[in-house]
């Protein structure tokens, strides 16, 4: 899978002078010596990611760990101290000011916590607003609006203004807006964060749902491990700026590489997080015919039941076109439960 975004070397200090604060970096000075001597903040600290095409790369962390500042370098909302950020192998550091407004509107749409609707506008203005502002024909704007808000669930509410919503109903409009741009990037910071736990639940599924069918490239913050874990192709786990851990959903529940990796995971109810892909073993010329059937993304919590009154010697593990293509024995799957 070729990589759609590459951040390479990132560094991002805050405070009058970063290039000077820069240079005590390199000679050594750690995040809070740069904060007590020379009254500067090391946002973050020499961040390495690659993003693969159409996957949803996750980036989570506590308050204060840097996850909302990296994304914001995508888009260059905000200019980085040191590093590279290539987008489709263009350098978005060094776009000048009209390409970079262009690279905005066309190639990345954001859905933020705050919704960031307009509120004296309807709900189809505020999905068609993208488009407007590039002047695109007001017909198949409007056209494509509506296929949005139908997708998303609000259908009717076409004309109502957003302080007329619930807070689940106005994150479905942002992010009706985002897809309705048909950017390739979708940068979600923090979308569901201020949404209660079932509606919460309802947009992560959507966005799973979406996902199946448009395969956007996705960078979702977030600093919930469960969500984390649930929307993930891949996890990036800050702390205090630095990158800690970037895997798997599988291997940073199985394999992490740090205590504090560690501690985070600890807790987690692995049934509920852990998919049927993530646990198989790939076949190597054994018979896995007439046995026991899942689909890869099925979530162990989904089968573990009538694996347990049913007791098949083997569990195939079958792609969407309805492939073989691993198995999971029960001493496997008691073995990833128990850890």
């Amino acid at each position: 899978m070729t990589n759609k975004i590459v951040i390479k070397s990132l560094y991002k200090i805050f405070g009058k002078d970063p290039k000077k604060a820069m240079e005590y970096v390199d000679s050594g000075v750690g995040k809070d010596e740069l904060l007590e001597k020379h009254n500067h903040v090391l946002g973050l600290s020499n961040i390495d990611l690659e993003v693969s095409d159409k996957s949803i790369q996750v980036v989570m962390g506590l308050s204060g760990s840097g996850k909302s500042t990296l994304i914001r370098h995508i888009n260059r909302l905000i200019e980085p101290t040191s590093g590279s950020v290539v987008v489709e192998s263009q350098e978005i550091t060094k776009l000048n000011t009209e390409d970079l407004r262009n690279f905005r509107r066309q190639k990345t749409a954001m859905v933020f916590q705050k919704f960031a609707l307009l509120t004296h506008k309807t709900v189809l203005e505020n999905v068609s607003f993208g488009l407007d502002i590039q002047k695109k024909d007001p017909l198949e704007t409007k056209k494509k609006a509506l296929k949005w808000i139908e997708r998303v669930g609000l259908t009717g509410y076409e004309n109502k203004y957003p302080q007329h919503l619930s807070g689940g109903m106005q994150q479905r409009v942002g992010l009706a807006r985002a897809l309705t741009n048909d950017a390739d990037i979708l940068l979600m910071d923090e979308a569901f964060s201020a949404l209660d736990p079932l509606i919460r639940k309802d947009m992560q599924d959507m966005l799973l749902d979406l996902q199946s069918e448009l395969h956007k490239t996705v960078v979702f913050i977030t600093h919930d491990l469960d969500e984390a874990l649930k929307l993930g192709d891949r996890i990036a786990i800050l702390k205090d700026g630095k990158m800690d851990q970037e895997d798997t959903p599988a291997e940073i529940l199985l394999n992490p590489k740090t205590d504090y990796v560690r501690r985070f995971v600890e807790d987690v109810n692995r049934s509920r997080v852990l998919k049927a892909k993530h646990i198989m073993e790939k076949p190597n010329g054994q018979n896995i015919n007439d046995s026991y059937e899942v689909k890869e993304n099925d979530f162990i919590e989904k089968f573990i039941d009538k694996i347990v009154v049913e007791k098949p010697s083997i569990i195939v593990v079958k792609d969407n076109q309805n492939k073989n293509i691993g198995f999971i024995t029960p001493n496997r799957l008691s073995e990833i439960l128990r850890k």
